[in-house]
């Protein structure tokens, strides 16, 4: 059955929206401009409105009175409260993948890590598709969909408060021998390790992106 046109657009209206918040296209701390992203998308600012909606519910978006939508700023509390959450479910998530995975899902984990390298050292910025995507992988060798999709919000949350801060070459790099190292655990099939490198990997994380907020 073909859904009502309203809500299809809606439906593109959240994923063009969502894409243009991660990326920084429309950068922390900016109002959303409905008028002139309703022109932008070709449409009309009711599917426009329903999409700001939805990403104000997964904390992509703030909404305020008489003042309409914005991209939120990232502050301490927030990257701290985010990352306690996140290296809560994502230990969880680790331990799961290294006791469920198949052959499949390590040869996949692995070619996200390698796609990851390329990209890299091809000279770009560290790609935040390329690194949803490995921990994408992990999520579905854990077969665990609930704490998936809240892994999900709180990474694209992450995603978001990094989006307004500036690279950290040494510290890509570590995340990609991160990942690595990962995917070593899990093909090992050591649920112990890989919730320990993976709680190593989001403190480095989140202690560097403090840094960068003090900056």
């Amino acid at each position: 059955m073909t859904p009502p046109l309203h809500l299809s657009l809606a439906g593109q209206a959240v994923d063009v929206l969502r894409e243009l918040v991660l990326t920084g296209d429309i950068p922390p701390g900016t109002r959303v401009n409905e008028v002139e992203l309703a022109q932008r998308l070709g449409i009309s600012r009711g599917p426009l409105r329903e999409a700001i909606r939805h990403l104000a519910s997964e904390g992509l978006l703030v909404l305020a009175p008489h003042r309409g939508a914005s991209v939120p700023v990232a502050d301490e509390a927030d990257v701290q409260a985010l990352f306690e959450l996140r290296t809560a479910l994502e230990c969880a998530a680790v331990e799961l993948a290294a006791s469920r995975r198949t052959e499949a899902d390590v040869v996949r984990l692995r070619a996200v890590c390698e796609e990851s390298r390329r990209a890299y050292s091809a000279g770009e910025r560290f790609p935040y598709r390329l690194d949803l995507a490995f921990h994408q992988a992990l999520l579905h060798a854990a077969r665990s969909p609930r704490i998936a999709e809240q892994v999900r919000l709180v990474q694209q949350r992450v995603v978001l408060l990094r989006s307004g801060l500036r690279d950290d070459p040494p510290h890509q790099h570590a995340s990609l021998d991160d990942h690595d190292a990962l995917v070593a655990a899990i093909a090992a099939a050591d649920p112990s390790r890989a919730s320990d490198v993976m709680r190593k990997h989001l403190a480095r994380v989140c202690a560097q992106m403090l840094t960068s907020l003090a900056q």
